[in-house]
C-alpha cells in the first residue's frame, strides 16, 4: 500500500437510525447519534462517508438463506409496527435497510482498505452483529456484519490471514461460530464472563484459530491490559495478518448498565494503539472497525472519541 494513502476514513449512514427496536430497548438510534456527533465535534475537518448496501449473494457468504430472508423480506403495515425474534432482537420497517448498509459499510471499507484508498476505517453503524450466527438473529444482532466483511476479505481478494479482533464486553459467538474452522481466520476475544450469551470459554478454540479469554466481573483495567500484552497481541503479532478486523465494543467502560468489567475510555484507546501498531508491522496499516456495543451514551462517546484517537496515529 502506498505510504501516501489517507489515514482513516469514517463511514455511517442514516439508514441506520431507522432501525427502531422500540422503546425501552437499549440498542437505540439514539448511541449511533452520540458516536457520530462525539466524532463529529472531535474532528470537525473529518468527513463522514456513506457506504453502499451490501447484496443478499455477500450476505449469504455467511448467512442462511431463510435468515436474509426473515430479515429483509418481513413486511411491515405501519411505521411503528415491530416483529420480535426475541425478546430484545427486533424488526422494524427501517431494519432491512439499517441491516444492509451496516453490512455493506464493513465490505466497503475492506475494499477501501485492500485497494489502497485508505489504510483505517472506522464504521459507525447500526444494528450491531456480532451475537448473529449463520442462521440466527440475536443478542441486538441481526446480520453479523464483520463476518460478512471478512469472507468478502478472503473471497473476493483472496486473503488467506484475516484477523478478528473482539474487544466487546460480550462474547461475539456468531463470528466465532462461522469462523471456528476457517484456518484463514483468527478470532480473538477478551469478555466479561459469566454474561450474555454464555459462551466463550477458554477451551474453544476452534481448530486453533480462536482464542477466548473469558474475565470475571470487576477485573479491570489492568487484568485487561495484561491479557491482551501477555497473551493475545503475541498470538495475533505471530500469526502475522494481513488485514485486522474489529469488534468495537465499548461496553466494557465501568458506567456501562450492561455489565460489570469496569475498562475506561483509555484502555480502549490503548488496546486500539497496540492493534494499530501490529497493523502497521505485517498489514499495511490496514483495519476495518465496526461499532459494536456501548449502552451510556456518555461513556460511548468517550470511548468512540479515544479509539477514533488512536487509529489516527501512524
Amino acid at each position: 500500500m502506498s505510504t501516501s494513502a489517507p489515514l482513516l476514513r469514517l463511514y455511517t449512514h442514516p439508514a441506520c437510525l431507522e432501525h427502531r427496536p422500540g422503546p425501552g430497548n437499549p440498542e437505540s438510534p439514539a448511541r449511533l447519534e452520540a458516536v457520530v456527533e462525539a466524532i463529529s465535534a472531535r474532528w470537525p475537518d473529518q468527513r463522514w462517508e456513506h457506504p453502499r448496501a451490501a447484496t443478499r449473494a455477500e450476505l449469504m457468504r455467511v448467512h442462511r438463506a431463510d435468515l436474509v430472508a426473515l430479515i429483509l423480506d418481513s413486511r411491515f403495515d405501519d411505521a411503528d409496527d415491530t416483529l420480535h425474534i426475541d425478546a430484545e432482537t427486533v424488526l422494524s420497517a427501517g431494519s432491512a435497510e439499517a441491516a444492509l448498509h451496516a453490512a455493506g459499510a464493513g465490505i466497503h471499507a475492506v475494499d477501501a482498505v485492500l485497494g489502497g484508498q485508505v489504510r483505517r476505517v472506522f464504521c459507525a453503524v447500526r444494528p450491531p452483529g456480532h451475537h448473529a450466527t449463520a442462521s440466527e438473529a440475536m443478542g441486538f444482532c441481526l446480520f453479523n456484519n464483520l463476518a460478512v466483511a471478512a469472507a468478502h476479505a478472503i473471497d473476493m481478494h483472496g486473503l488467506t490471514r484475516v484477523a478478528i479482533i473482539d474487544f466487546d464486553v460480550h462474547h461475539g459467538n456468531g463470528t466465532e461460530a462461522i469462523f471456528a474452522s476457517d484456518a484463514r481466520v483468527l478470532y480473538l476475544s477478551t469478555h466479561q464472563s459469566p454474561l450474555f450469551p454464555g459462551t466463550g470459554a477458554a477451551s474453544d478454540v476452534g481448530i486453533g484459530n480462536v482464542i477466548n479469554r473469558p474475565m470475571a466481573p470487576h477485573t479491570g483495567s489492568g487484568a485487561f491490559r495484561g491479557l491482551w500484552s501477555g497473551d493475545l497481541l503475541p498470538a495475533l503479532n505471530a500469526f502475522r495478518p494481513q488485514i485486522l478486523l474489529l469488534s468495537a465494543g465499548f461496553d466494557g467502560h465501568r458506567r456501562d448498565p450492561m455489565a460489570d468489567l469496569q475498562l475506561d475510555a483509555d484502555d480502549f484507546g490503548w488496546l486500539t494503539g497496540e492493534l494499530g501498531a501490529i497493523a502497521d508491522r505485517h498489514a499495511s496499516g490496514r483495519i476495518v472497525s465496526m461499532l459494536e456495543g456501548g449502552y451510556d451514551l456518555n461513556a460511548l462517546r468517550e470511548s468512540a472519541i479515544a479509539h477514533v484517537e488512536a487509529l489516527l496515529r501512524s
